[in-house]
């Protein structure tokens, strides 16, 4: 008897140690399954080495996952004719990926299947899945056997040379939706979701067929969900929310309720920011809060964008729309400058709650760059300036581009006067970026005075002067961004980039040269 009772005894001691472990484990899967960045190469293309350093950090923190936007640079077998000037090699994306599964982390390639296609339908080989001639953004959803066969290879390759259990299969801002006339027709009779959902249904099988899991963006089905559940339940979905209200794009819940998982996006680069003006308050502020709420719904992932550009494209057209050449019309700084952001959202990731942002940052300044607390404050303090650009020829907010100019030069002299203990080029970044800032004030101050009503020839001279100087900037300028993104991104790349700044400039110079 005493040997039963010492027996039940035991099994309900077993059963409460099993119950405190599962219990445990109930709440560490508070923590996400996915914890991962994305990494957008449709311009200022890493080379091999910075993708393996960027690879290294990632790992560090903690990160599991890669979302790899390869765009022209990706190889591709079958059809050469989308790979860019900047394309890897196929031994380089495959030694990549070795790469990083060896460090634990999990390469997921994304691969746009229906808007975000220029880099492909600008290709005669493609042109004739177009959804409109001029604004090639987006492939036709009626073209069905057509996107069938072209995607078919595209994600076979990409599955031969991933092994992620997943493929992003894009499906974001598809405003050419029920555009032709194909398509008109279509959402006349069944509804825009339902012309979404046929094609991306069809791009999700081929994945599954693949044996690979569909991950896309959510928010063109959370604008139009009526045929939502028509995809297979496998698809996962990334709620992209970069500082605006919840279910910005729809109703979340109403999805999670059907089934499907959902990832969460915050960004570290993304609109309005560009080479001049980054909104640092905006991006730590989105890891403050939407993390945390990430966690709260539920999300089963996090991948954190970083936008190079905003995937709008100005072209250079020959006769019956043929495209000679595309330049992106939004170019932001390299992410070469953003190790603090990068670094914030793997610690915001870790933490249960709110990061404190403006601790990290001081605490980051100390740490990494060694500063005392009034030059940590002073970075504090550089991070915290509202973006602000001219439109126009005038500021958005500012009584004038001179108070402007007098504002900002304050901190920018301040950040220029800083000398770190460590990580001295990591700094400089701040530091190119608060002179590249000023630069534009000086330029656009130029560019406001030619474009008033009372501008003449006669005040030509004067302008002149100012911008002969001011393309001397530029020209130092350069010098500094190259040596900041040597081995960061390709040469080319760089020199490319310098060429866009001072593109705007040059060209005023010219022009009033002609007419002084």
């Amino acid at each position: 008897m005493k040997l039963k009772n010492i027996i039940n005894t035991l099994i309900i001691y077993c059963f409460i140690a099993v119950s405190f472990v599962v219990k445990a484990q109930t709440t560490s899967s508070e923590d996400f399954e996915v914890k991962g960045f994305h990494l957008d190469l449709r311009i200022q293309v890493m080379t091999p080495e910075a993708l393996r350093n960027f690879a290294d950090e990632l790992a560090a923190m903690g990160m599991n996952t890669l979302v790899m936007e390869w765009e022209g640079t990706y190889p591709f077998e079958k059809h050469p004719a989308i790979s860019n000037k900047y394309s890897y090699s196929r031994e380089e994306i495959k030694e990549f990926v070795d790469y990083c599964d060896n460090l634990g982390i999990n390469v997921i390639p994304l691969q746009q299947s229906l808007g975000h296609v220029e880099y492909i339908l600008r290709n005669s080989r493609y042109s004739h899945l177009k959804e409109d001639r001029k604004d090639i953004s987006q492939i036709c959803p009626m073209k069905i056997t057509e996107s069938k066969a072209l995607f078919t290879d595209l994600f076979s390759d990409l599955a031969a040379m991933h092994n992620s259990e997943y493929i992003h299969i894009g499906g974001d801002e598809t405003y050419l939706l029920g555009h032709c006339e194909l398509c008109q027709k279509k959402v006349e009779e069944e509804g825009k979701s339902k012309l979404f959902v046929d094609h991306m249904k069809m791009i999700a099988e081929i994945v599954i067929s693949l044996g690979k899991k569909p991950v896309m963006w959510a928010d063109i089905i959370l604008k139009h969900p009526e045929a939502a559940e028509e995809l297979p339940k496998e698809t996962i979905f990334v709620d992209w929310n970069y500082g605006w209200k919840i279910n910005h794009f729809g109703d979340i819940p109403g999805l999670q309720a059907k089934g499907f998982t959902f990832w969460g996006a915050p960004s570290i680069r993304s609109h309005p920011d560009n080479w001049y003006v980054t909104d640092w308050p905006k991006h730590f502020e989105n890891q403050r809060e939407f993390i945390p709420y990430s966690r709260k719904a539920g999300y089963k992932g996090l991948i954190m964008t970083s936008w190079s550009t905003s995937g709008l494209y100005g072209f250079t057209w020959d006769v019956g729309y043929d495209v000679m050449g595309m330049v992106q019309i939004r170019n932001t700084y390299p992410m070469s400058g953003f190790k603090i952001l990068i670094a914030c959202y793997g610690e915001a990731i870790k933490t249960k709650g709110p990061i404190d942002t403006d601790k990290f940052i001081l605490d980051y300044a100390a740490n990494q760059f060694g500063l005392n607390q009034k030059d940590a404050e002073t970075l504090l303090a550089f991070l915290s300036v509202p973006p602000e650009l001219i439109v126009n020829g005038k500021p958005q907010k500012s009584e004038s581009i001179e108070q402007m100019q007098l504002n900002f030069g304050k901190i920018s002299e301040q950040i220029n006067k800083i000398e770190t203990k460590k990580h001295q080029s990591e700094f400089a970044h701040f530091k190119l970026m608060a002179d590249l800032r000023m630069h534009y004030l000086d330029y656009k101050e130029v560019e406001a005075k030619y474009n008033v009503d009372s501008f003449t020839i006669a005040q030509t001279s004067e302008l002149v002067t100012e911008l002969e100087k001011i393309l001397k900037d530029a020209k130092a300028l350069n010098k500094r961004f190259t040596a900041l993104n040597k081995d960061f991104l390709y040469d080319a790349e760089i020199e490319h980039q310098n060429q866009l700044r001072e593109m705007p400039i040059q060209l005023l110079y010219d022009r009033l040269t002609k007419v002084k």
